[in-house]
C-alpha cells in the first residue's frame, strides 16, 4: 500500500523532543517492514524544513542544513514514491476550498490532499487526523499507540 504523507508524520520522527517521536518511528518500522511505500509531496518537504528549523516550536530545532540534509533522504529513499500536484489538483483544491468554505489556515492542507487525492493515493500519514478527515478521501492513519 501507498501512503501519503502528511508533515506533522515526518516532522515527528526527526525532532527527539516531539510527544510522537517514538509513536511514529514505530509506525513508519510496521508499515516499511510490510512492504508499504511512503507518497511525498514537494511542499511536504519545504514545510518540513520550515517547521523543524523553527527555535518558537522547538527547544532544540535543527539546523538548516540538517533539515535540508534529512529532506533529501525522504526524497530519494527507496520506498518514496513521489507525487506532484497536477491540473487535477487544483482544481480539487479550488472545489474543496469553495465546498468546505476552508479558511487562509487550511490552504496549505487541502492542497497536499488534493495532490495526494489526484495521485490516487487513499491512505494518509497523520497526526492531525481531523485535518483531512473533513474530504472524504483518505483512510487517515495516526501514530501507533506506544
Amino acid at each position: 500500500m501507498i501512503h501519503g504523507l502528511d508533515t506533522s508524520f515526518l516532522v515527528a520522527p526527526e525532532v527527539d523532543e516531539h510527544p510522537q517521536h517514538a509513536a511514529v518511528h514505530a509506525t513508519f518500522a510496521r508499515l516499511l517492514a510490510s512492504g508499504d511505500q511512503i507518497a511525498i509531496a514537494p511542499q511536504v518537504l519545504a514545510e518540513f524544513v520550515h517547521i523543524v528549523t523553527d527555535q518558537r516550536r522547538f527547544v532544540h530545532p535543527l539546523a538548516l542544513n540538517v533539515a535540508h540534509d534529512i529532506a533529501l533522504e525522504w526524497w530519494t529513499a527507496r520506498d518514496t514514491v513521489h507525487v506532484f500536484p497536477d491540473e487535477r489538483a487544483v482544481l480539487r483544491y479550488h472545489s474543496w476550498v469553495r465546498h468546505f468554505s476552508l479558511g487562509r489556515k487550511r490552504l496549505l492542507d487541502t492542497l497536499l490532499a488534493a495532490t495526494y487525492e489526484s495521485a490516487g493515493v487513499t491512505s494518509l500519514l497523520t497526526i492531525n487526523v481531523r485535518d483531512f478527515t473533513i474530504y472524504g478521501s483518505f483512510q487517515c492513519n495516526s501514530p501507533d499507540a506506544p
